[in-house]
């Protein structure tokens, strides 16, 4: 359709409704030769490798994802609709979600109405229109988030759903896909076909994201070495990233020549023409199980969302072009010219399926939404104690004990007490005797035992398809977390240190811990994340190796985050963690205080004050459960510390010096939970004593010590004296600096005593 041919009155229209005249006016105004009409399995075209049986569907497909963004459109001006960013323009993602089973789990880009339409054909009894519909209405009934969200997404359908996903659901694609080879090596159980792939849509725009490069390099870097990656990423290109425009030839050019990344291209705007296209390259992935990017041509019309005007700051001429190439122009056309459909039979099935929609939506519309509080976090983080606790108690594996350790006589609960990093070791050991599904993964975890030791021998005695190092990336690390649980695996990967969560953070913040809530706790992300924390390591390494910025971790939803300061502690916690993971599919941060992985001990030189004995495998540390110490030596009454981690030994220093000095009567609590914190505990401690010291070695501006005083204040507790000893509102130097800008010894004495 030539600009020239738009008269005026045209060009003031809503941009949708122009577009949903044009293809009613395109099949009115064909008059091109029709050939004899096919039979249902012959081509639909000379030379195409789809039948017109498959093309029919796959044009109904179309018409539903499209019907489903006018409605959209028009319905979100009445609040019955609330989200309008649409799949026009790339209805040819139907071929990849033809072509593709419906047990290749699959990561989809927000434009995925049409591939939804064809993977809802995969099993009977489901309904693509009644369900989009119930999500676009916010409906507690939608069956994949419970109205929790917008998205594309189903259980039985093996789609997991995504939010606003710029390029962050990539690296877990690719970790689901190594996952499915994993499987092999460790003879785990998959929960879909050991032959599946994993489908990862994406936009052009979003393929320059970092995480997507990081994605892009992982699978490359995995290719390189023979090893199978059978991960199946989709860019639909349609040549714009809101209004910033992708350079002509860009993905072609950037994607074609890579090594051991196997490109396709597939025009999405002619499915007869595409058809085989992207067969090729799902065949390719599936039988060579290497990564492969399949480049989709796509266009975009009617703009990003119901909220982009495109007009404002794109010429009418230029709209008119991009709207020119819809592909269902291009399918009618298809159907006109093959004799499968004459141009009533055509319009007729158009205005039927938009009919089908809003009737959908006035029926969503009527539909219960969430309407308490309780509802709505219900999946964000469950917990069942009673399970957790049998589960975390569980000890039934001696013979894998026995075995592992090299003896009876060596179990670690038989041996002397020991310091932190060679309890967690023993606890580590314990957890891959009991989960013959776990794994531990990170940078230098295997051969070398981890940069304290603190993963040692735990590959030779679980070998390297359960325990091993990965490349330097910890977008990668976590993404490969995310795919191994999605495939029912148990992951516990290792993050060398806390500053380097900061560059993953995403990964657990917008898509690890958000899966439960965006799914109606229909998919979970188990995992236990182990990271090398905290400060006080005599000087070294300065900010990126004394990290104590804990206040990231704290703000993630659902995330469960805890921080042992002895040995024992650590190993009974752990057991929670991997019972919480097990059970109720949560994940958790374990944050090992790297000052005291070797510390012996506590008061004086030799005193052994720090090492604990190993507490036998049936015990395990209730979520939220503190340790109070002084309390057993008197009433304790006089002043309470709060703390955790390396400011636990400190304060219990502190604590004998006040003693000393003022004869009071000190408890120190070591908090071990810092999310969620235990605010009920917290309250009754403070509730015994006269005087209150927070210890939070994180900074002064966003730390624990803030969630700690209002759990206080909260409770009633705030008239008593309160003072908090906190780390300082910068990066942590090098050398000696380091002491002053983190709490010590003498800053806990010196704010109590002036609390007298």
């Amino acid at each position: 359709m030539s600009t020239a041919a738009i008269p005026a009155w045209k060009k003031q229209f809503n941009r949708a409704d122009v577009v949903d005249r044009n293809f009613t006016e395109t099949v009115q105004a064909w008059r091109g030769e029709v050939m004899p009409k096919p039979a249902p399995q012959e081509a639909i075209l000379p030379g195409s490798s789809l039948s017109a049986a498959d093309f029919d569907q796959l044009l109904e497909s179309q018409m539903i994802s499209r019907q489903l963004d006018l409605m959209a459109r028009v319905l979100r001006v009445q609040n019955k609709v609330f989200y309008t960013i649409g799949s026009s323009g790339h209805e040819g993602n139907v071929l990849t979600g033809r072509l593709t089973r419906h047990t290749d789990p699959a990561f989809l880009h927000y434009r995925s109405g049409g591939f939804m339409a064809e993977r809802f054909r995969k099993l009977p009894g489901m309904d693509p229109v009644m369900d989009s519909a119930l999500s676009f209405a916010a409906s507690k009934d939608d069956p994949i988030s419970g109205g929790r969200h917008k998205v594309w997404g189903s259980r039985p359908l093996w789609v997991l759903p995504q939010t606003s996903t710029i390029a962050s659901h990539l690296p877990k694609a690719l970790g689901t896909a190594l996952a499915i080879e994993q499987a092999r090596r460790i003879r785990h159980q998959l929960p879909v076909p050991d032959d599946s792939i994993v489908v990862c849509s994406f936009g052009d725009a979003s393929a320059n994201h970092a995480t997507a490069q990081c994605a892009f390099n992982t699978a490359q870097w995995t290719a390189y070495q023979g090893l199978p990656a059978p991960v199946l990423f989709v860019c639909e290109d349609n040549g714009i990233g809101i209004s910033v425009k992708t350079p002509g030839g860009w993905i072609g050019e950037n994607f074609s020549r890579r090594r051991d990344l196997d490109y396709f291209y597939a025009d999405g705007l002619d499915l007869a023409e595409g058809h085989a296209q992207v067969a090729r390259a799902v065949e390719h992935c599936r039988n060579t199980r290497r990564p492969t990017f399949l480049h989709l041509r796509t266009t975009r019309v009617m703009g990003h969302a119901g909220t982009d005007f495109e007009i404002e700051w794109r010429s009418i001429e230029e709209i008119c072009s991009v709207e020119s190439t819809d592909p269902l122009l291009r399918s009618a056309c298809i159907a006109l010219e093959s004799g499968w459909l004459t141009a009533d039979e055509l319009l007729a099935r158009y205005e039927a399926i938009r009919q089908r929609c809003f009737a959908a939506a006035e029926s969503a519309d009527a539909r219960p939404k969430l309407d308490r509080f309780e509802d709505v976090i219900a999946p964000l983080a469950p917990y069942t104690p009673d399970k957790v606790k049998a589960e975390a108690e569980r000890a039934d594996f001696d013979t894998q004990r026995v075995s592992a350790f090299g003896g009876a006589d060596k179990l670690p609960e038989k041996q002397a007490p020991r310091h932190l990093a060679i309890q967690i070791n023993n606890a580590l050991h314990d957890l891959f005797c009991k989960y013959p599904e776990a794994l531990l993964f990170g940078e230098d975890v295997a051969q070398k035992g981890g940069v304290y030791t603190v993963t040692k021998g735990l590959q030779k005695a679980f070998k390297g398809a359960r325990v091993f190092n990965t490349l330097l990336d910890e977008t990668t690390i976590l993404g490969l977390a995310q795919g191994f649980a999605n495939m029912g695996m148990l992951p516990m990967p290792e993050i060398q240190y806390l500053a380097y969560f900061h560059n993953a953070c995403d990964q657990i913040r917008g898509e690890a811990c958000s899966l439960q809530f965006f799914s109606n706790d229909q998919y979970r992300n188990p995992m236990v994340m182990r990271i090398a924390s905290l400060g006080y390591q005599r000087g070294f390494g300065g900010h990126f190796h004394n990290d104590n910025s804990i206040a990231a971790l704290r703000d993630i939803p659902g995330l469960v985050v805890g921080c042992p300061s002895r040995g024992d502690d650590a190993a009974t916690m752990l057991r929670t963690m991997m019972a919480l993971a097990k059970v109720d599919g949560r994940v958790c941060a374990f944050l090992e205080p790297i000052a005291l992985y070797m510390t012996k001990d506590l008061h004086e030189p030799g005193d052994g004050g720090w090492l604990t004995e190993y507490p036998s495998p049936d015990q395990a540390m209730p979520l939220g459960e503190g340790r109070v110490y002084g309390a057993e030596k008197g009433d304790g009454s006089d002043l309470v510390i709060f703390s955790f981690g390396n400011g636990v030994p400190m304060s219990l220093r502190a604590a004998k010096s006040i003693a000393e000095q003022r004869g009071w009567s000190v408890r120190v609590v070591d908090l071990r939970w810092l999310q969620p914190l235990n605010e009920n505990f917290i309250a009754g401690q403070a509730a015994a004593c006269k005087r209150i010291l927070v210890v939070d070695e994180g900074r002064r501006s966003a730390g624990v010590g803030e969630g700690i005083i209002t759990a206080i204040v909260e409770a009633g507790q705030g008239g008593k004296p309160l003072k908090r000893v906190v780390g300082a509102d910068t990066y942590t130097p090098l050398a000696g600096a380091a002491f002053l800008v983190l709490p010590s010894d003498a800053d806990i004495v010196s704010a109590a005593l002036s609390m007298d």
